[in-house]
């Protein structure tokens, strides 16, 4: 008997069968074409579908030709696309999955395209982020619109899909902004009461079951709550959902937050598995239609816990789909441990907005669906992998799949490199997990691993002698000689590998990603004024922490520090340091610090060179992988990895 019998137990859905409870929500590709289906998008789908997803929502399909909302999104505004999807879900179907658009109207969060009309709104209200605010759509202009989602559901059904997903979650898009009276201010019969902000999702949705009947699957997503002060809240959602049960809709999707708020819809890393599942547990109670739940599931267990405990009848899983097109096959058939580990890093949805692919860190394969597809080379040859971080690991099981013959040497006495030191901080615990499933498919290729190894010239020249060689050995933390005068000083890595331990006045050089999930592990969990509390500070040069980052773990940091009370100085430079102060400036002024006794070091890395000085004077042919080539982040480093050992 399978370990997940609820997960795997089929759902009636309206008329429809569904083999399993394993859903994959909306997720934005950038694989469209103007809005019509390829052969990218066609792939990508179906591989999750042969990976053994009962149902798939595609993301964002438009219903109509005058607002994008992402350069790459998909849409069925007219006969044209139809063709496309007829392929699509074709080829979904061989495999037994059903697949639904998400029905959607950008409305006020369009993409800025030039030429673009401006943009409409359920209220000249608009996100915080808007150039101008946006105008109020006519009663009149939401008559067209009802029947455009009419006609663009008729056309998906002509195609042969199953049914519509009709986005009215986050208080995005026009149903959401309609829905939420964070933008809908109307005092017409679309404003006003919840009644007035229901009515014109009610609307779509008739429209949509006027024009594909019974035996077409409708599904609405909401915001079971918008986590936010004069948002939708829970009473509301338990309302709208029983509005929309009598309306005919076959089941809901139950999210939560909304877009503007970072961190509530999409969950960063470290938020709870099933983010949104009290809200999906208590609607549940007021309806008797199918309530999915949504929100960094990642692993079976929690998934199947969810169902059995009849917290939701269905479970929307989304990026561990992206990050393993057989996540379900492999929990199906008890493999758990060989599912790719999604990390949550939300690298996925980085790029999407100026038109980039979706893409993944864990899977640098992402687009030709995994990394079973990877041939064999042709002429097998030797290789040496020195380092063990994740792009020495990945090279090292790449090019062993390929059937060269590895060997893996790390000077350490265990691999993981950089992202052992990553895991430590706070809400970063999913990368052990990555570490532990690249280190088992190394096992699993008999990839021969040697830890506390260092390569010298002496073993290039004997032992590894014609050996083509990959050097992933990482980089090295920046230590600014002149500072070291301070009395205590270590570095962020140094802390997080346990090698030193500050004291209770510490000072952090640099607000990257490393000095703020530095401070952020160092500061008392609670800011409450105990007297043994850290005091920690962030000096940053720029005007602000992490701006090379801007997704909602990044958000959700930031606000932990200030809960925790970390002082962030931005502008600020370090201009000279003594044994008992530090001195920096800040808008023309000199400052300085003379109470604390630790500096800590986090403005960044630098290459060691020394590595590849050695293997150029050994004449030995050699690659550069990780940060040993290129500072960068875990995913530039297992894509490098992989791309270097796929062409050897």
């Amino acid at each position: 008997m399978n370990q997940y019998p609820h997960l795997f137990s089929p759902i009636k859905i309206g008329e429809t069968t569904v083999k399993n409870r394993i859903f994959m929500p909306p997720i934005s590709t950038n694989l469209a074409d103007k809005g019509y289906v390829t052969e990218d998008l066609i792939q990508h789908y179906t591989a999750r579908a042969k990976g053994g997803v009962g149902l798939i929502v595609t993301e964002v399909t438009t219903v109509e030709p005058v607002y994008t909302y992402l350069p790459g999104d998909m849409s069925i505004c007219d006969d044209s696309y139809i063709p496309g999807w007829k392929k699509l879900a074709e080829s979904v179907h061989q495999y037994g999955a059903k697949i639904l658009p998400q029905l959607f109207h950008p409305a006020y969060m369009a993409f800025p395209i030039p030429g673009t009309p401006r943009f409409i709104a359920p209220s000249n209200v608009g996100p915080y982020y808007a150039k101008e605010a946006p105008r109020a759509v006519t009663v009149e202009e939401l008559k067209v619109i009802i029947r455009q989602f009419g006609e663009a559901a008729g056309r998906v059904k002509q195609a042969g899909a199953d049914g519509v997903e009709i986005h009215a979650a986050h208080a995005h898009g026009l149903l959401g902004g309609f829905l939420s009276p964070l933008y809908n201010k109307r005092t017409d019969q679309y404003g006003g009461d919840i009644d007035g902000r229901l009515r014109l999702t009610l609307e779509v949705v008739k429209e949509v079951r006027n024009v594909c009947g019974k035996d077409f699957i409708i599904d609405v997503r909401i915001s079971g709550d918008e986590y936010t002060d004069g948002g939708l809240n829970l009473n509301d959602a338990i309302y709208v959902s029983k509005q929309l049960e009598k309306a005919g809709v076959d089941f809901l999707h139950v999210s939560g937050g909304t877009t503007v708020m970072r961190g509530s819809s999409i969950p960063a890393p470290g938020t709870p598995m099933g983010s949104h599942v009290k809200m999906a547990e208590e609607i549940k109670k007021y309806v008797s239609i199918p309530v999915a739940t949504v929100g960094r599931i990642t692993e079976p267990w929690i998934a199947e816990e969810m169902i059995a405990n009849d917290r939701a009848d269905i479970c929307m899983i989304g990026r561990a789909n992206l990050c393993d097109p057989d996540f379900v096959e492999k929990a199906q058939h008890e493999q758990v441990d060989e599912i790719r580990p999604c990390i949550g890093c939300l690298r996925c949805l980085n790029g999407i907005m100026f038109g980039n692919r979706v893409a993944c860190t864990v899977n640098p394969s992402l687009e030709l669906e995994n990394e079973e597809t990877i041939t064999e080379a042709s002429t097998k040859k030797n290789v040496l992998v020195i380092g063990g971080g994740p792009a020495g690991m990945e090279a090292a099981y790449v090019a062993k799949k390929r059937g060269h013959h590895v060997v893996l040497c790390e000077k350490d006495d265990s691999l993981g490199g950089l992202v052992r030191l990553a895991a430590v901080p706070i809400a970063k615990q999913d990368l052990t997990r990555l570490i532990k499933y690249m280190e088992r498919k190394l096992r699993q290729m008999n990839v021969e691993v040697r830890v506390n190894c260092t390569v010298t010239p002496e073993m290039l020249k004997t032992e590894f002698k014609d050996y083509e060689v990959i050097a992933g050995t990482g980089a090295m933390p920046i230590v600014i000689s002149p500072f070291t005068a301070f009395k205590q000083w270590m570095t962020a890595d140094d802390i997080l590998a346990g090698k030193s331990f500050p004291g209770r006045k510490i000072v952090i050089i640099g607000g990257g990603s490393v000095g703020c999930e530095t401070a952020d592990y160092l500061a008392p969990l609670v800011n409450d004024l105990f007297p043994r509390n850290r005091e920690v500070t962030i000096l940053e040069m720029a005007a602000g922490v992490m701006l090379n980052e801007s997704g909602p773990g990044r958000s959700l940091l930031v606000q932990r520090m200030m809960e925790k009370g970390v002082e962030i100085i931005c502008n600020a430079t370090v201009e000279r340091v003594e044994e008992e102060k530090i001195f920096y400036s800040k808008n023309g002024q000199e400052c300085c610090i003379d109470d604390a006794d630790t500096l800590v070091f986090a403005a960044g890395y630098k290459i060691d060179k020394n590595l590849e000085e050695m293997l150029s004077a050994c004449g030995v042919k050699y690659h550069i992988v990780g940060d040993a080539e290129k500072l960068g982040n875990i995913k530039d480093a297992i894509r490098r990895g992989y791309e270097v050992a796929k062409e050897l």
